[in-house]
C-alpha cells in the first residue's frame, strides 16, 4: 500500500486552520533565495514560473475545489499549458511549492530519494502516530519502510494467501449472508479483519470489532478538515482513539515477547514476529512504543488505502455486465481447479491476470492517495529551473492517470488497456514507483485479488441507486456507500468449511 499518502494529503479547507503558519511562510516566500548565477554561461538560473497566489491563501483555494470536483489533473495540465510542461511554482498551505511535471518528473522525486528530497510530512500526523524518542519524521519513515519488505515482499506473503482467503470467506459468511449489503460498510470490515490477522494475528471478530470505532476516529481525523487539537475536534478524537488502540497493541506486543521468548509461537507468524526480531541501523530492536505505533499506522494504511479501491471494483462491476462476466469466467476457472476444501494458494493468484487488469484501470481512475510530498534536501536545478532548500515539491497521481498522452480515452474503462501494453515508465504510479514504490503493494494485490475471487464467484449483484453520486472528500467515495442487491449464483461454488 502507498502508506505515506494518508499521512499529508489536503483535506478541504486545510488552509483555514494554518493561517498563522501560512503567513510566515508567505513572508519567508517573500525572502527566498535570489536566483543563483549560472557561472558557466553568466545568466541566472530562475525560480520556476508561476504564481503563488493569494497573499497567505496561495492557490489553495483552487487545488481544494479540483479535488472536490474529481479534476486535480486540472490543476496541472492548465499550469503546464500556461507556464512550462516541466515543472511550475504554486503555494498550498502556506508552502512555496514546485510540482514537477510528468512521467520525468515522477522519475526524479522517485530515484532521488534521501539525495536531493525527502519525505514531508504535517507535524500534527506525530500526534496520531508518536514516537519515542526525537527523530525526524522522515528518519521514522526509513527506518519502517527498511523492515516492511522482510515481511510484505511477494515471496514471504506467499504464504499467507490462504490465511486472507480465510479471513474474507468467514467475512462473507457472517456479512453478506442478506440481499441487500452497503459496500462501504462491509469494505470496511474485511480490510480491518484483515489487517488485524496478518499484522497482529488477531481472529476474534470481537476483538476486531473493539478496534472498528477507534480507526474510524483515526480516519476521520487524518481527513479531517479542522486538524487542531481542541475538545470536540475530529483531530482531537483522532489522538484519543490512537491512545486506545496503542494501548491494546501495548498489551499485544508484550505477550509476544514472553511467548517468542518461550518459543510458543513462530518468529514468522506476523509483521508483530518480525518486528520484535528486527534491529535497526544500529543494531538495536525497536521498543514498545515505536512498534505499537509503527503497527497502528500499518493497520490504518491497509485499511484505509484498500477501502474505497475495493469498492469501486464493486461499483464498476455492477455497471459494466461484460466486465463482469469476463471476471467471473476467469475466476469460475479457478474456482474450478480447487478441491473442496482447499483455500486459494499463490498460484491460484497468478492466474487472475484479467480481473487484476480490472483492478489496476480501477486504481488508475481512482488511486488511494491524489499525490505525496517531498520537501527540498538542497538547493538543486531541474529542467533548467532553480528549486531551492526548504520547498515542497508535490507529484500528483492523476496528472499522467488522466493524461490522454498515456492512457487514451482516459475517462473512459478499459482493463484492456493493461494487457495490450504496459503503460510507459512512471505514468501510472498508484502505489509510487522505482526505487519510491510502496512496500504495501503486493499486500494490496492479494487482498484484491481475493477479494474480489470470493464475492464473483458466490453473487453478481446491482446498484439500488442507479446514479449515486461520487462525493470527494478529499478521496472519492458513493454518496450512500454504494448499497447494492445481491443474487447468489444457481450453482455452489464451495461449502462451509467452518
Amino acid at each position: 500500500m502507498p502508506m505515506e499518502y494518508f499521512f499529508y494529503l489536503l483535506p478541504p479547507l486545510f488552509f483555514v486552520l494554518f493561517t498563522c503558519h501560512a503567513f510566515l511562510s508567505s513572508i519567508i516566500m517573500k525572502h527566498s533565495p535570489k536566483p543563483a548565477k549560472n557561472c558557466e554561461k553568466g545568466q541566472e538560473i530562475s525560480l520556476p514560473l508561476g504564481r503563488t497566489g493569494w497573499p497567505v491563501i496561495g492557490e489553495t483555494l483552487d487545488y481544494l475545489s479540483k479535488i472536490q470536483s474529481g479534476t486535480l489533473e486540472n490543476f496541472v495540465t492548465d499550469r503546464m499549458n500556461k507556464y512550462s510542461s516541466k515543472v511550475f511554482k504554486t503555494s498550498l498551505i502556506g508552502q512555496p511549492m514546485a510540482i514537477l511535471c510528468g512521467p520525468e518528473g515522477n522519475k526524479f522525486l522517485f530515484s532521488n530519494e534521501k539525495k536531493l528530497v525527502q519525505v514531508w510530512f504535517p507535524g500534527w500526523s506525530n500526534k496520531i502516530f508518536p514516537k519515542s524518542h526525537d527523530v525526524s519524521n522522515n528518519e521514522d519513515f526509513i527506518n519502517i519502510r527498511r523492515m516492511l519488505p522482510l515481511f510484505l515482499k511477494a515471496d514471504s506473503l506467499q504464504k499467507y494467501v490462504g490465511i486472507m482467503d480465510l479471513v474474507m470467506k468467514q467475512h462473507l459468511q457472517k456479512n453478506w449472508d442478506g440481499d441487500h449489503v452497503e459496500v462501504c460498510l462491509v469494505v470496511r470490515k474485511y480490510t480491518l479483519a484483515l489487517a488485524c490477522r496478518l499484522f497482529l494475528s488477531i481472529d476474534d471478530p470481537r476483538e476486531v470489532e473493539k478496534l472498528a470505532k477507534p480507526i474510524e476516529d483515526i480516519v476521520a481525523g487524518i481527513f479531517s478538515g479542522f486538524p487542531i487539537n481542541l475538545p470536540g475536534t475530529a483531530l482531537n478524537r483522532a489522538i484519543k482513539a490512537s491512545k486506545e488502540i496503542r494501548a491494546s497493541i501495548d498489551s499485544i506486543v508484550k505477550q509476544r515477547m514472553a511467548d517468542l521468548t518461550e518459543k510458543i509461537v513462530s518468529p514468522v507468524q506476523d509483521i508483530l514476529s518480525h518486528m520484535l526480531l528486527t534491529v535497526d541501523e544500529n543494531g538495536q530492536f525497536l521498543n514498545i512504543v515505536d512498534i505499537s505505533s509503527h503497527l497502528l499506522g500499518l493497520i490504518f494504511s491497509g485499511y484505509s488505502t484498500l477501502n474505497g479501491t475495493l469498492t469501486f471494483v464493486m461499483k464498476y462491476l455492477a455497471e459494466l455486465p461484460h466486465v463482469y462476466d469476463e471476471v467471473l469466467r476467469e475466476q469460475m476457472a479457478v474456482a474450478s481447479s480447487k478441491k473442496w476444501p482447499d483455500l486459494l494458494g499463490w498460484e491460484d493468484l497468478r492466474k487472475m491476470r484479467y480481473s487484476w487488469n480490472v483492478a489496476s484501470e480501477v486504481l488508475r481512475l481512482t488511486p488511494p492517495g491524489f499525490g505525496a510530498f517531498r520537501e527540498a534536501l538542497t538547493d538543486f536545478t531541474y529542467a533548467g529551473y532553480k528549486v531551492p532548500k526548504g520547498w515542497k515539491l508535490h507529484w500528483i497521481a492523476h496528472a499522467t492517470h488522466m493524461n490522454p498522452e498515456y492512457f487514451p480515452n482516459p475517462e473512459k474503462f478499459d482493463p484492456s488497456r493493461f494487457e495490450r501494453n504496459q503503460p510507459a515508465p512512471y505514468t501510472y504510479v498508484p502505489f509510487g514507483g522505482g526505487p519510491r514504490m510502496c512496500p504495501g503493494n503486493e499486500y494490496a494485490r492479494l487482498a484484491i485479488l481475493v477479494f474480489i475471487h470470493n464475492v464473483v464467484t458466490k453473487f453478481r449483484w446491482e446498484k439500488v441507486i442507479p446514479n449515486e453520486r461520487v462525493f470527494n472528500d478529499p478521496l472519492p467515495r458513493p454518496g450512500h456507500g454504494l448499497p447494492i442487491r445481491l443474487h447468489r449464483h444457481d450453482f455452489a461454488v464451495s461449502e462451509s468449511i467452518f
